[in-house]
């Protein structure tokens, strides 16, 4: 086959694809007008998903199966009027793809709601007899009419302050804007790393006053305090941060120390109001003024007060280092660390350092160690899943590596519904085993306790589940394989001592330093010591999967009022950010009540 022909297969086939997605959009806006869930679910397979994001709910949602859909499609119709169901113009346009192995017709389409402009995804199979129908729908809101975000031909006019003779310019506007000396934030962010971040860059795009308030001194201090070698473990055409990509310049792996500059760089750029070394104290919600008392104090003790009507937890998926009960840890005359305040093996040549634990954070410490010299142990407590950053890890970025515009790939990422995501992951930890099989061998051959999770999903609902449990492998496991460095299960230990660890067989191993890489609590820790027992039992947990399958309260309403939660990875705050923000603006202009 010549290029000419593959070529004219190509078109032919894309055009089959677009004539097929818009075909069946005009189907759905017909079926949906009718409200009639019989004609609505005739457009679907039996077994089918369909993902909501705001558009019908105004939650994160998901169904499966015809009836259902079509029962929740037919519901959230009544309110919102969901109609101009179309395939835009610039936006990857239909193609065939397989996914979970079904061969689909893929259509990024657009439509409009009474309360502003959506956008989703649609894969389409045969049924039996040809007829393409959909097997995966989602549906998101994206924008708010009449509030659209300032960006591009939306962008702010800059008329406060430029060429303002005699008045404010720019940077008196700016300082103004962050003393808060005249107004309250209508939005308090707590944290400013990639989530804080995050949500403040959405919220000030819609016009939602927001404050950030970071307890380190500097913006990115959260990651350039961590441990000297860290860098992030996945790539970086998937971490980039709303409205402002990473310079193509920068590696794939980004250390930390240029991401926490990012990050100082970024909250400029974007104009967000942060007040750093300031600590988030307490605060409590005034039922009758529907605003939080929130106490902020400097590190130079002064406090201050502020009444936002929003509180956003955006400090990350755990809270406080957690310190396991160890038999005979106070008696330990050594150096004790938690894997939170460790920065280098420098100082500790030839010296005896033993690491608890056995997660990403563990393995990165124990290399970090074993390359200044240090003999370095792991001692590991319960099994833990490992998988190769490269390439194993990597077949979690895959639809970013598809290419494309990033609101693209991240639209199509959104839009798996929690059964879909569980097969999703089975199938691609099974890749992963078979990628990394001769480093899971070598491991269990050294008596490295190893598992991919309780239902077979891996590292990545291992994240979702419990925030840990797994270790994305940038070479300790080779050098524990290769005896360079030690492995020694929790097991046989009897207790610790003065100068080491006693072990069960009566035998001693002399400790120089011991490394704490034993998590953290979970942030319902912190919503405990900050809004008090009270609040925990109102909103219940915070992460970890729920019933509905959705992660426990974040990035929607809590049942508190003008509570909220962001946290995850550098993407997942980029996605829900604006969906978050979304909700909050809504609330702003009534119409999102409280749960």
């Amino acid at each position: 086959m010549n290029d000419l022909d593959q070529s004219f297969l190509e078109h032919s086939a894309a055009e089959q694809a677009r004539q097929a997605a818009e075909s069946w959009l005009a189907a759905i806006e017909t079926a949906l007008a009718s409200r009639d869930v019989a004609r609505i679910g005739a457009l679907f397979h039996e077994d089918c998903h369909w993902r909501d994001i705001l558009a019908f709910t105004w939650n994160l949602s998901s169904a499966q199966g015809r009836d259902s859909v079509a029962a929740h499609l037919a519901a959230g119709q009544e309110r919102i009027g969901a109609h101009g169901f179309h395939l835009p113009a610039g936006r990857k346009p239909p193609r065939n793809v397989k996914r979970l192995g079904i061969d689909s017709v893929e259509a990024i389409y657009e439509f409009k709601t009474t309360d502003g402009q959506g956008a989703g995804i649609l894969r389409l199979s045969p049924a039996h007899g040809g007829e393409m129908k959909a097997w995966l729908l989602s549906t998101t809101l994206e924008s708010l009419d009449g509030h659209e975000e300032m960006i591009g031909a939306n962008r702010p006019t800059g008329t406060a302050y430029s060429r303002n003779f005699g008045g404010d310019n720019w940077e008196d506007v700016r300082r103004k804007a962050v003393a808060y000396a005249d107004r309250e934030p209508t939005v308090l962010v707590i944290g400013g790393a990639q989530a804080g971040l995050s949500i403040a860059a959405r919220l000030n795009q819609l016009g939602v006053d927001t404050l950030v308030v970071e307890k380190w001194p500097h913006i990115g201090d959260s990651w350039r305090k961590r441990y000297h070698s860290l860098a992030l473990h996945n790539s970086i055409h998937l971490n980039h941060l709303p409205y402002m990509e990473f310079p193509p310049t920068w590696p794939k792996y980004i250390p930390k120390g240029m991401l926490g500059n990012w990050f100082e760089f970024y909250a400029d750029a974007m104009e967000i109001n942060c007040w750093t070394d300031t600590e988030f104290v307490g605060a409590t919600w005034d039922e009758t003024a529907k605003c939080w008392t929130a106490r902020l104090k400097g590190s130079d003790g002064t406090e201050r007060v502020v009444r936002p009507r929003h509180l956003v937890f955006a400090n990350g998926v755990s809270s406080y280092p957690m310190v396991p009960d160890v038999p005979g840890l106070q008696d330990f005359k050594g150096e004790i660390l938690h894997s939170e305040g460790f920065d280098s093996g420098a100082g500790w040549e030839g010296k005896n350092a033993f690491i608890l634990g056995t997660g990403s954070s563990a393995n990165d410490i124990a290399l970090d160690l074993h390359s200044h010299g240090v003999h370095t142990t792991l001692i590991q407590r319960g099994s833990t899943t490992v998988v190769s950053i490269d390439p194993s890890a990597r077949l979690n970025e895959a639809i970013w590596d598809e290419g494309g515009a990033l609101e693209d790939c991240d639209l199509i990422v959104s839009a798996a519904t929690p059964p879909l995501i569980i097969k999703a992951y089975k199938a691609v930890t099974q890749r992963m085993l078979e990628l990394d099989k001769n480093m899971i061998q070598g491991l269990k051959g050294i008596g490295f306790k190893h598992d991919i999770g309780e239902d077979e999903t891996g590292h990545q609902m291992k994240y979702f589940r419990r925030g840990g449990g797994y270790n994305l492998d940038a070479g300790s496991s080779d050098l524990m394989i290769k005896g360079e460095i030690g492995l020694l299960q929790y097991d046989r230990i009897e207790r610790f001592t003065a100068h080491g660890i006693l072990l069960k067989d009566g035998s001693t191993l002399p400790a120089d330093l011991l490394v704490l890489a034993t998590g953290y609590y979970p942030q319902m820790e912190l919503v405990r010591r900050a809004l008090g027992e009270e609040m925990v039992e109102r909103i219940g947990p915070v992460w970890g999967i729920g019933e509905d399958g959705e992660l426990n309260n974040m990035f929607r309403r809590t049942p508190q009022e003008g509570l909220w939660f962001i946290a995850g990875g550098l993407a997942q705050c980029r996605i829900n950010s604006k969906y978050l923000a979304l909700q909050i603006k809504a609330t702003e202009l009534g119409k999102l009540g409280p749960l």
